[in-house]
């Protein structure tokens, strides 16, 4: 009965319109009170969120990733990726869920991915008479490998919560997000050759090559310097975001000389609001999280999916489904930190890998990305595109597919998570 009304109230918080960051801390206080516990350990906990060193790296690559979208990165990457593919079929999209998964493994951030290379792509993409929808809809799933690809700021929120290695998540993510990047293709290359609706590329020459080339070089270095320095264990996820950061400066200051102090500016900005937000919504998760802990209602909820579901499948696809339904109203970090810390103490008793269960439930609220009426990737694309909801909307139906083949690929290939992180 108290997780019924716990939930219900949550939801009717959310759906009177209540900030998810001051829905969850305020019902967590007031479950505090109501208990019989101290208040005090709303501030308690507030204290040992701020006193986390790996939340660092939150900031640290959200200005990254603003960085880059200010100086105009995303144009260089994109150009050079074209110059190689775009003469395939369907080379211009080819080259759009390349440059996305590039971008991805500077980034971390979604949102930041779809933005960039969706103002270079959608034009161009256009002038080949690709279907707006289609253009709409990869880019939006483009945009999602963001958080799948390392770094990923949802990755590092999830290591939070349940205290497992954000560096293994960051390289567990690598063979799915790669798995992603293979469907997106193959699937732009057979609507290419399906559908009239495109014109060909012509062949770049060498030469036009070598210069895209050489201009994306130093952006493809960051990329392999932070992936590759946390797959050799040189540095940590608050490092690496930190020397993210600081080669953002130099690429986009020193080295191409795109970024304006009124651009800086903008970006700091940015990337300020978006980590209070982000910030706030911890804040508020640990309270609630604090709260129902003491109300037992993780523990109960996990001794009745274990009395439910005996085996992982079964839970799996209960949670799936839930998290499909939940990313209709909820955007992908809300559900996140409502949903793990009810979810994980249910996994030892399953025998299901934290760290493989992390990368499932990511690609499951990447789906929720760009789900309507909520999906935040629809709206950044409808923004960049100029377009109404419904072309976006309809667009991203078969992107979502592949991901949810890609969650099956996972559960019935688990090493497709778990060979580069725990056996390479």
């Amino acid at each position: 009965m108290t997780v019924i009304l716990v939930l219900g109230a949550l939801l009717l918080l959310l759906f009177l319109g209540v900030p998810i960051a001051f829905a969850l801390g305020g019902l967590g206080l007031a479950m505090l009170i109501l208990g019989g516990f101290s208040p005090l350990m709303a501030p308690q906990g507030l204290y040992s969120l701020a006193d986390n060193f790996v939340l660092l790296a939150v900031p640290l690559f959200l200005l990254m990733s603003n960085i880059l979208l200010k100086g105009g990165v995303g144009r260089d990457l994109f150009a050079a990726v074209q110059s190689w593919v775009g003469h395939w079929p369907g080379g211009l999209a080819v080259a759009t869920i390349f440059s996305c998964g590039i971008f991805a493994a500077i980034s971390g951030s979604s949102v930041a991915t779809a933005a960039t290379i969706g103002t270079v792509a959608i034009p161009e993409m256009e002038q080949r008479g690709y279907r707006r929808r289609f253009i709409l809809g990869l880019l939006a799933a483009g945009g999602t490998l963001g958080i799948l690809i390392p770094p990923s700021i949802p990755m590092i929120v999830y290591g939070v919560i349940t205290e497992e290695s954000i560096g293994a998540l960051f390289l567990a993510g690598i063979g799915p997000g790669l798995l992603l990047i293979a469907l997106f293709v193959g699937f732009s290359i057979l609507y290419a050759w399906l559908g009239p609706d495109y014109t060909p590329s012509p062949r770049a020459g060498w030469e036009e090559r070598r210069r895209a080339s050489i201009r994306a070089l130093p952006t493809l270095a960051l990329a392999a310097l932070i992936v590759g320095g946390l797959y050799a264990g040189a540095f940590t996820p608050t490092e690496a975001a930190a020397v993210g950061f600081g080669g953002a400066l130099v690429l986009t200051g020193l080295v191409l000389r795109t970024i304006t102090w009124e651009k800086l500016r903008e970006a700091v900005q940015d990337s300020m609001k978006t980590t209070v937000t982000i910030l706030l919504i911890l804040a508020g998760a640990k309270i609630f999280g604090k709260a129902i802990t003491l109300y037992r209602i993780p523990q109960d909820i996990s001794s009745a999916i274990v009395a439910t579901f005996d085996t992982a499948g079964p839970f799996l696809l209960a949670v799936g489904a839930v998290l499909l339904v939940m990313g209709l109203v909820l955007e992908a970090l809300s559900m996140l930190l409502i949903m793990v810390p009810v979810l994980y103490p249910s996994l030892a008793a399953l025998g299901i890998d934290p760290i493989w269960f992390g990368i499932l439930f990511v690609i499951l609220i990447e789906c929720a990305l760009i789900t309507p009426p909520v999906g935040l990737n629809l709206y950044v694309v409808q923004a960049v595109g100029r377009a109404r909801m419904g072309e976006v909307a309809s667009g991203v139906w078969p992107f979502i597919i592949m991901m949810l083949a890609t969650v099956f690929a996972i559960y019935f290939a688990p090493d497709i998570a778990l060979y580069i992180p725990f056996r390479l």
